[in-house]
């Protein structure tokens, strides 16, 4: 699934070439696209033709659209497979379009989803954390590339939660935009094994550990982001290559970058995680560090 950094490269990708535009139609392709909309294709169709789009905002893996002059945002799911492309009108269509809203601008964009985990629906803006959000995401906490991420808050709730710290780092009520892939980079950075409980890890660890989080995932921004397959893309349809650069997530069985121990897999929550075992031991009992 995409983390923040795909999501974010999205978004910028909008932000350069659909905002200011307005949207002169919308055809529903798939009804599971819209399935999070719970009043219906002709009901998103009709709120959102005719509106500006204004802005393209994120926050942690979540992305909508603002629409004027109604002001509310179209909030997109990419799921684990779904794409924004702004494509020519006469560009052929996608084997797995599910939505395609045609612009004033004369381009279209084309919400494309081979799994259709993801779709489009409409929320209302309210007003959280001194920022406008859809309605359907007020839940979730500030990422760590927020200029109001406040990292020591963070880490004392993190360091509050009474479980294992991975867990922490993937929850997005407490630090937004963390999914798997980049919770794994983090950890292998400020070397803590993932099955650590969060109330023995110590509070300067754990700011560690978010500092680190932030700065593998401004790497993996400046490349583009992640994709291991053909189903994770920018507007352009060009995927990014920060693969390349990991660490520890898939690494299993290849050396440690930092002391040459193989890496190691373990089953985690229904997937999988990635650690050195020299370099981040597994939990044990002591003081907290």
């Amino acid at each position: 699934m995409p983390e923040l950094p795909e999501v974010e490269v999205v978004r910028r990708g909008l932000e350069r070439h659909i905002v200011g535009a307005s949207i002169d139609s919308v055809e529903i392709l798939h009804p599971r696209a819209i399935r999070r909309h719970l009043s219906g294709a002709a009901d998103l169709s009709g709120q959102v033709t005719g509106e500006r789009i204004t802005r393209a905002d994120r926050r942690g893996k979540y992305l909508w659209l603002v629409l004027e002059p109604s002001t509310v945002a179209l909030v997109v799911h990419l799921g684990m497979s779904g794409q924004m492309l702004v494509q020519q009108p006469e560009i052929p269509t996608e084997k797995h379009l599910r939505i395609r809203a045609r612009l004033d601008s004369g381009l279209d964009l084309r919400f494309v989803d081979q799994r259709t985990f993801g779709g489009w629906a409409v929320a209302p803006l309210v007003e959280i954390d001194g920022s406008l959000v859809p309605d359907s995401i007020a839940h979730i906490a500030l990422d760590p590339l927020d200029p109001r991420f406040d990292l020591p808050a963070t880490a004392k709730v993190m360091r509050g939660k009474h479980t294992e710290i991975k867990r922490a780092l993937l929850d997005q009520t407490v630090v937004s935009g963390i999914g798997n892939i980049y919770a794994d980079e983090a950890l292998w950075r400020a070397r803590i094994h993932g099955n650590r409980r969060t109330d023995r890890v110590g509070g300067p660890k754990i700011r560690e550990l978010l500092t680190s989080a932030e700065h593998v995932m401004r790497e993996a921004l400046t490349q583009g982001g992640t994709s291991f397959d053909a189903l994770y893309v920018n507007v352009n349809g060009e995927s990014g290559y920060f693969d390349r650069s990991l660490s520890a997530y898939g690494q299993e069985d290849r050396p440690c970058p930092r002391c040459g121990t193989a890496i190691r897999r373990e089953k985690f929550m229904n997937r999988s995680s990635f650690s050195c075992p020299k370099c981040q031991p597994a939990q044990r009992r002591g003081p907290a560090n």
